[in-house]
């Protein structure tokens, strides 16, 4: 199993028009952040898309772009890209940039996104929300495909015999879609046999596992192998030297996210006694190593997923302590996990 990182670059909005402090300083700690990861063996480290005061990351190409040239080993994603408000042709260039600049190792996940901040700020409507989804990564995976392109839709510009450059080193950049739950999301990945990144963050994982088994009968229905299909779990993430003071050090950052994010949704305000619930239950992996190791492993056995992506969630959190969780990832968790997960296939 591959073992990453994804991170949605959180900070303390600077709240001016210039000279901001707190996103420069934040910028540069991601990239202190990735660095670490490619030394100590991770796998991946992706970046998420958001159009919001209260995260760094806009443009998670050219994140991928600066962590390309500071990195040797490590792939380096998007998670996810916002395809829907994104222009494809646009989209695939800067990635194929990315795969040339890190002698390929770009990737993509591409999903409609968590957050709707992006469709006003490009002119789109929300009313097409699937729709544009849909004719976006069409666009994408044709131009992935194709170096000269002829297409027609209806919420962009066609085509006629043009050109898309540069082309990427590798035979085709890796494009995953990126998901949260909702079936037909699921379907679709299956049917068109692309690898499905799931984002397991409020419920039991168990309650995922048919939602899992829907991509791979969608899959074999389609005359597909599900058994080639690439799985990746992400789960909300911290780890210290022992559990209490992992919990300890996590929930006031994880508290004041969802509380942040929740009043914008209406959820109720957060606990700590619910908060244990989820670390315990639930699909948090926030703990020792060892409950890492365990965590991982029990959704390893729900669902056969070829990639475990550890969500950051930082807030409060100092940098010190952020490096020090990736590198026990790094060094202690994920060489387990990987040992482990061998041995099963």
């Amino acid at each position: 199993m591959e073992i990453g990182i994804s991170t949605f670059g959180e900070l303390q909005p600077d709240g001016v028009a210039g000279k901001a402090v707190n996103a420069h300083k934040r910028v540069q700690e991601l990239l202190e952040e990735v660095k670490l990861a490619d030394e100590v063996g991770l796998d991946v480290y992706a970046f998420g898309e958001h159009h919001r005061a209260d995260f760094v990351i806009s443009s998670p190409e050219i994140m991928m772009a600066a962590a390309a040239a500071i990195t040797k080993n490590i792939k380096l994603s998007s998670s996810v890209t916002v395809l829907s408000s994104a222009d494809p042709v646009r989209t695939f260039q800067n990635f194929a940039t990315v795969d040339l600049i890190s002698n390929g190792r770009a990737e993509i996940i591409a999903g409609r996104g968590s957050f709707t901040e992006s469709f006003p700020l490009f002119g789109y409507n929300l009313n097409d929300y699937d729709e544009l989804f849909t004719e976006k990564l069409g666009l994408l995976l044709q131009l992935n495909e194709e170096e000269i392109i002829t297409w027609q839709g209806k919420h962009r510009a066609s085509i006629v015999k043009r050109g898309v450059y540069p082309r990427p080193i590798q035979p085709a950049i890796p494009v995953w879609i990126g998901v949260g739950g909702t079936p037909a999301s699921a379907q679709r990945a299956g049917r068109m046999n692309l690898p499905m990144a799931v984002a397991i963050l409020g419920s039991p994982p168990e309650q995922f596992v048919p939602f899992i088994n829907l991509y791979r009968k969608s899959a074999a229905e389609a005359g597909h192998d599900p058994t080639k299909l690439q799985l990746a779990i992400s789960s909300q993430f911290y780890v210290a030297e022992n559990s209490q003071q992992a919990a300890d050090e996590f929930y006031p950052s994880y508290e004041q996210l969802m509380n942040r994010v929740g009043k914008d949704r209406g959820w109720s305000p957060m606990s700590r006694q619910q908060f244990d619930y989820l670390r315990t239950a639930g699909p948090l992996v926030v703990g020792s190593p060892q409950e890492a190791i365990d965590k991982i492993m029990h959704q390893y056995e729900l669902f056969k997923n070829t990639r475990f992506l550890a969500q950051l969630v930082t807030g409060s959190i100092s940098h010190k302590q952020v490096l020090k969780t990736i590198e026990l990832l790094g060094t202690e968790i994920a060489p387990v996990i990987r040992k482990e997960t061998q041995n099963q296939l």
